[in-house]
């Protein structure tokens, strides 16, 4: 399992990188192993100024569909267009070609956020 030193993580297992005003996010490798064969990403946020925890779309596996929260707040300005046909991205890379949205910061509840011990430590490892 893999694990980022310089992203922030969530208890909902999404991982979030801030550069500037901008952060990119998405599902931990661990969320990943979890949910099994990724076969489709609903993103129907672009646009839209949300809140930290509300959701911003939905990952569905072979065997669940789940929720996706906002690790902070701001606006979706992009989703990662390659997951349409390609959905197992995020399977076979998580952290880099299977990101899933972009968003414009408005605030980061810091509080919320773990480091990758803290979140380490969330998972019992």
């Amino acid at each position: 399992m893999e694990f980022i030193e310089n992203l922030k993580y969530t208890k909902n297992h999404e991982w979030l990188k801030v550069e500037g005003d901008v952060a990119t996010i998405g599902v931990t490798d661990y969320a990943q192993q979890e949910l099994g064969d990724i076969v489709f990403v609903d993103i129907d946020s672009i646009g839209s100024n949300l809140s930290q925890d509300d959701v911003f779309g939905s990952i569905e596996a072979v065997k669940t569909v789940s929720d996706l929260f906002m690790p902070l707040s701001g606006e979706v300005t992009e989703m990662n267009t390659d997951l349409e046909s390609n959905p197992e991205l995020i399977n076979t890379s998580p952290y880099n070609d299977g990101w899933i949205i972009k968003v414009k910061v408005h605030e980061i509840d810091e509080s919320k956020l773990l480091n990758m011990s803290e979140y380490k430590a969330h998972l019992g490892l």
